[in-house]
C-alpha cells in the first residue's frame, strides 16, 4: 500500500511540472526553425507558383478563380 502511494505521488509530481501557460509573446522564443512546415519561404512560394501554373488554376489557399484569366 505504501509503495502505491509513493508511485502515485511521484506520478502526480511529474505530471504537474509540465503544466504551464505560454504567453503569446513567448511563443517566438520557444519556436524552433526546424519545426516549421516550410523551412524556406522563397522555395515554398516558387513551388506554389509552379503548381498553380501547371494546374491552370488557383485556389485552396483562399484564392478563387480558374485559369482562364477572367478574374
Amino acid at each position: 500500500m505504501k509503495l502505491n502511494t509513493i508511485f502515485i505521488l511521484i506520478g502526480f509530481a511529474v505530471s504537474c511540472t509540465a503544466c504551464t501557460e505560454v504567453l503569446p509573446r513567448q511563443r517566438g522564443n520557444l519556436a524552433l526553425p526546424q519545426m516549421a512546415l516550410t523551412t524556406d519561404a522563397m522555395e515554398f512560394g516558387l513551388r506554389q507558383h509552379a503548381a498553380f501554373s501547371k494546374e491552370a488554376a488557383s485556389g485552396g489557399y483562399g484564392g478563387g478563380g480558374g485559369g482562364c484569366g477572367c478574374n
